[in-house]
């Protein structure tokens, strides 16, 4: 008979043997999240509808016409390239709903306006009589090809559903027309997006719109999904005195012609998102597309950030942030200035996110509520801490700045820590002494 082996849990085994346990040395897991993700509602002249589709950096660039209808270079993108100029990812929703536009062979796969511009043409073979070539177009721009007996036989592609019950005969070119973008956009469309967007997890939250009734919805989600949901990102608003840590608020329009005057959101949408935890955009050079309103004396640019208002400025022939804040303007001795710095309210939101994602994932259920699962939860802390440090986000950093204790009930924690954020120069007071 063979020996006792395996792996053991308690020392309670009868048979003599090896019993030989095999682990990863303790090490802490706690991580930096990556940022760069942002969510927008949009209106749309093509896309899914009804649902949150997700486009990464590089999909945008590569595949913008099959996602959105229109080339990556197309004038109807040009906020879309701005907001990508520093996203990482997006959490999309298209507002408008519609009618999707169809001909007798095809129905377009989504709803807008963009859908009149497909065609099909439909020419015999010439290699096989009793076979068709069926073609689809998007403008002048070739989606695919199939060659089919029957309708029966082709199969969808990116643009367009087929009608199996069609009878194919030859064209030069049917359109399909009929598309619409629906009514105009109302709150209910935007609440819905918000219902839908909770469960996803972004870095900053783009509002387009002008309403007020819209800004005032976007402004009481942030507030609960930050105080009371925990889930810790910034919204972009026009012109909203919020005095709110969670929203930014930008001041300057655009002056393109036929451009919505908020356009400049989709950018800073981005930048925000995109800006790392150690960083600041203050005096970041704006590279987009649209033209900005800088018409701003130096005590309107004065008055505005004692307002709480993110502005753009000319500095020469560029035009840069005038400095990285947000709404909050009411300062206390408990809540001071440092909380109108987004630098400062960034490395605040990755210590609760990630500390919160560390728990969750970690201890949440699996750790016991002893002194050695506390010492295990605060060592993790520590190492998160001094990452930070490590990368100059925050200063001043000792071990002891981090406490763990257990909570009122058995299953519960109680984590307090000291943090010292670090934030970029801005003003240089300067005394040159002339000898």
């Amino acid at each position: 008979m063979a020996l006792g082996g395996g792996t053991f849990l308690v020392q309670n085994k009868v048979l003599p043997g090896a019993y030989i346990n095999f682990v990863s040395a303790s090490r802490a897991s706690a991580t930096l999240s990556d940022r760069g993700y942002g969510a927008m509602a949009l209106e749309l002249d093509w896309g899914p509808d009804n649902e949150i589709f997700t486009v990464e950096n590089a999909d945008f660039q590569k595949d913008s016409l099959k996602i959105f209808g229109y080339d990556y270079t197309n004038e109807k993108l040009k906020g879309l390239r701005d907001l990508y100029k520093n996203l990482k990812t997006g959490y999309l929703y298209k507002l408008n709903g519609g009618v999707k536009a169809s001909n007798d062979y095809a129905v377009a796969k989504y709803k807008g306006i963009r859908g009149n511009d497909l065609k099909i043409i439909i020419v015999a073979n010439v290699d096989d009589n009793n076979k068709f070539d069926v073609s689809t177009l998007i403008d002048t721009t070739l989606i695919d090809t199939q060659t089919v007996a029957q309708a029966s036989d082709l199969k969808s592609n990116d643009f367009v559903d087929f009608n199996v019950n069609a009878t194919l005969a030859v064209t030069a070119g049917a359109p399909l027309t009929d598309g619409t973008n629906g009514n105009p956009v109302t709150g209910t469309e935007y609440q819905t997006f918000l219902d839908k967007i909770e469960s996803y997890s972004f870095n900053t939250l783009g509002c387009l719109s002008t309403a007020q009734t819209v800004i005032d919805l976007y402004v009481v989600f942030t507030k609960r999904m930050r105080d009371e949901v925990g889930a810790k990102f910034q919204t972009i608003v026009y012109r909203t005195e919020s005095d709110y840590e969670g929203i930014i608020s930008i001041e300057n329009n655009v002056t393109d012609s036929g451009a919505n005057t908020t356009s400049l959101i989709y950018w800073l949408t981005g930048a925000e998102a995109g800006c790392e935890v150690n960083k600041t955009i203050t005096n970041k050079k704006y590279d987009g597309e649209f033209t900005v309103d800088t018409n701003y004396k130096q005590t309107q640019l004065s008055n505005g950030i004692k307002a709480g208002k993110l502005l753009f400025h000319k500095v020469g022939d560029e035009v840069r942030i005038l400095t990285d804040i947000n709404t909050f303007v009411s300062f206390t001795d408990a809540k001071n200035k440092d909380f109108s710095k987004n630098q400062t309210i960034r490395v605040l939101d990755q210590i609760a996110n990630d500390t919160a994602v560390l728990f969750n994932t970690k201890y949440l259920g699996k750790a016991p509520n002893d002194a050695s699962g506390r010492i295990a939860f605060w060592s993790d802390i520590v190492f998160y801490n001094r990452q930070l440090q490590q990368i100059r986000a925050i200063t001043n950093f000792e071990s002891k700045d981090v406490v763990v204790d257990k909570g009122n009930d058995k299953d519960s924690v109680v984590t307090t820590q000291h943090v010292t954020p670090v934030n970029a120069m801005e003003k240089l007071y300067m005394t040159v002494i002339v000898e």
